[in-house]
């Protein structure tokens, strides 16, 4: 919540006559280290968008996400180069985006004295409603583009900068996850410092986890293993206690 009033996410108004309201409610989830340790507890309020009327609530929704084939080529690319990988990760990252449409959402569970059953005339875009994923990724393409990275079109996920000594810098962004390689330490460091004037960053140094990706690196190279995933599978299915067995070959 105070995350949400910090952001100026909504505007407590009555509602207007002819307008209906769309629904929320808390989303409480448990999120873990790449080793299966415990991170944080969290909570977050989520819209019920399936309630949205296309054309009224919302109109455009698709926002693209990087290709896997994409960040593998990346990971390869640094490794022959020998450029380091970082990792940043954007807290709330829907709540940045500006919201076109007139959206009035119900008062959060618990709140609703505090707000004194008023509605919530939302401002900006909001983690549920469908046009979010759009929103956001419009307003970080934006700000991103600002700093003189050009988008690229095979991948629109993928910013790239060269200087005008020919050094490059190179981000990968997928949803709030942003994968940051270059041979140009200083714009690296400026390229953070810019993000953190529009967003609230969190720096994870050296990449290690990405989208169920664990990630190592060594002299020899880099090694990519989804173990936490596999495990996670298998324990989602009831299989995990199962034993392993050759595949039988003619």
């Amino acid at each position: 919540m105070n995350a949400l009033e910090k952001n100026q996410t909504w505007k407590v108004v009555n509602l207007p006559k002819g307008k209906s309201t769309v629904g929320c409610k808390w989303v409480f989830t448990v999120k873990y280290n790449s080793d299966g340790s415990l991170e944080r507890y969290k909570a977050r309020l989520v819209a019920k968008g399936f309630t949205q009327t296309y054309g009224i609530d919302y109109s455009e929704t698709f926002a693209p996400v990087a290709k896997l084939n994409t960040v593998r080529v990346l990971l390869s690319i640094a490794t022959n180069l020998n450029w380091p990988l970082q990792q940043l990760d954007v807290k709330n990252a829907f709540l940045n985006g500006d919201l076109k449409e007139e959206v009035y959402m119900d008062p959060p569970p618990g709140f609703s004295e505090k707000l004194r059953l008023n509605v919530c005339k939302l401002q900006k875009s909001f983690y549920g409603l469908k046009q979010s994923p759009r929103a956001w990724f419009e307003k970080f393409t934006t700000v991103v583009n600002r700093q003189g990275y050009r988008q690229s079109q095979a991948n629109h996920t993928m910013f790239t900068r060269v200087s005008a000594k020919g050094k490059i810098t190179v981000l990968i962004v997928y949803v709030d996850d942003i994968i940051l390689t270059r041979d140009d330490l200083v714009e690296m460091d400026r390229l953070k410092q810019s993000l953190a004037t529009d967003f609230e960053i969190n720096d994870l140094g050296a990449l290690k986890y990405f989208l169920g990706m664990e990630v190592a690196r060594s002299k020899k190279g880099i090694v990519v293993s989804q173990r936490k995933y596999i495990l996670d599978l298998l324990k989602e299915t009831g299989i995990s206690g199962c034993k392993p067995i050759d595949t039988p070959v003619e």
